[in-house]
């Protein structure tokens, strides 16, 4: 059984009139395995966004099915089994980032003695152990992107769903965060991302998909992208400009 499965999805915004005004998803049909990373690429305004929401169960698709885990999406069986990280997470300033760990721990409903061991083992996964009573306002943006990914791993998820994970990083920042999520892999966790960066699958997935105007067209990994997507133009970015699929792949 696969953890994600979309058949046939669209969604379709409206306006006060119920007039349709955006076909932001069209026809999608996705599957993510068990362990798997899979990427969903596209440039912005694509359909990525609304896609992640409705796996999530924040969006209700106009068209299709959606399943998490054999469940309906708002399954609360389904969604206690997932973790988010959004493309802006907010982190409350104040808090250090302990206290935010234990903020979400207790969300989450964890017994106390777990709240704390689960902390200090995320603080320590994510290189922030010895700023751990440091406030969350004087991080810097690949700290506080740090300390945002732990905060969705507080539960253990088996499903880890990551919404533009580098977006806004300095490449320092970038590489840390791909090393955590190879290594979340490497434990059997499956993942899902979001990105508008071809490198970012290069260096992460196993497979990803390429998404244009809300519809796929083109998926399969990095060795079978670079065999038949050598021509392939993703989007105009700009007058004049394309953003090609072919320079991000190796041979």
């Amino acid at each position: 059984m696969n953890v994600i499965e979309l058949s046939g999805v669209g969604k379709t915004f409206r306006d006060f009139w119920l007039r349709p005004t955006v076909q932001a998803v069209n026809g999608l049909d996705l599957a993510v395995a068990k362990g798997e990373v899979f990427g969903l690429l596209g440039p912005n305004g694509s359909g990525k966004s609304t896609t992640i929401k409705m796996i999530l169960g924040l969006l209700a698709p106009s068209a299709g099915t959606i399943s998490l885990f054999g469940l309906p999406p708002r399954a609360r069986a389904a969604r206690a089994r997932l973790g988010y990280l959004p493309e802006l997470s907010y982190l409350h300033p104040f808090l250090t980032a302990k206290e935010t760990l234990g903020y979400y721990a207790g969300l989450c409903n964890l017994p106390r003695a777990v709240a704390r061991a689960r902390t200090a083992e995320l603080l320590e996964m994510v290189g922030l152990a010895d700023v751990a009573a440091r406030p969350v306002g004087g991080f810097s943006k690949g700290m506080a992107r740090r300390l945002a990914l732990a905060s969705a791993l507080i539960g253990r998820p088996e499903l880890l769903i990551l919404d533009e994970p580098t977006s806004g990083l300095d490449p320092v920042s970038t590489n840390e965060v791909k090393t955590l999520v190879k290594t979340l892999a490497a434990g059997g966790m499956t993942v899902l991302m979001t990105s508008h960066l071809l490198a970012d699958a290069e260096d992460v997935c196993d497979r990803f998909a390429i998404v244009k105007d809300g519809a796929k067209v083109a998926e399969g990994t990095v060795a079978e992208m670079t065999t038949s997507l050598q021509d392939f133009f993703l989007a105009k970015v700009g007058e004049g400009r394309t953003f090609e699929v072919a320079p991000f792949l190796k041979g």
